[in-house]
């Protein structure tokens, strides 16, 4: 059975493969977890998504618990203090792009409620679900990765470009791209 898992999951770490089990591809509704997702999706760019699992618990510590309101506040002293911490990705524009991003996510909660009303909005509250048979056949984004994308950017979020975006909406569950008889695949 363990050959039918997502070609990515096997064969990997303790932790990416809880991660491909227990989180990946599952509907989240939870803001302050799709914020998370966005900000670990965004640090990911160019690199694996191994690396950034791996410092995930380092983000969570330098970042309030990725908390947000208190990230949307951030300032100088902050941005220094993350370019300084050897256990996040210290990319000058990643890091630039946090409070901003926050503060957009801020905008988006108080014009929709939640950022999960907005997010799941765009498929009418119901995850795609694709029926993939082999890795190779898994798109890198979409055309809904391609509006969404668009449409953050609008919005005033940086770090979310079409593949970036199809990354994120695979995490969080908005499409769900287990492979066909993955056992990790929600029902």
């Amino acid at each position: 059975m363990s050959d039918q898992i997502c070609a990515w999951a096997r064969g990997s770490s303790d932790l990416m493969r809880a991660y491909h089990d227990k989180e990946w591809g599952r509907p989240s509704h939870d803001d302050d977890h799709l914020f998370e997702m966005l900000v670990l999706e965004g640090a990911q760019a160019g690199l694996s998504w191994s690396t950034v699992l791996n410092k995930r618990e380092n983000y969570r510590r330098a970042l309030d618990g990725f908390d947000h309101d208190r990230i949307a506040e951030y300032g100088q002293e902050d941005a220094d203090r993350l370019l300084q911490d050897a256990g996040i990705i210290r990319n000058r524009l990643k890091v630039a792009s946090l409070p901003r991003n926050a503060r957009a996510f801020q905008r988006v909660r108080a014009e929709h409620g939640t950022f999960a009303d907005y997010l799941w909005g765009w498929v009418d509250g119901v995850s795609v679900v694709n029926r993939f048979t082999d890795q190779s056949e898994v798109p890198v984004s979409t055309p809904l990765s391609d509006r969404i994308g668009k449409d953050l950017r609008k919005r005033g979020f940086t770090f979310v470009g079409t593949t970036i975006v199809y990354s994120y909406l695979q995490a969080v569950g908005v499409v769900d791209d287990h492979l066909a008889g993955c056992p990790a695949k929600p029902a």
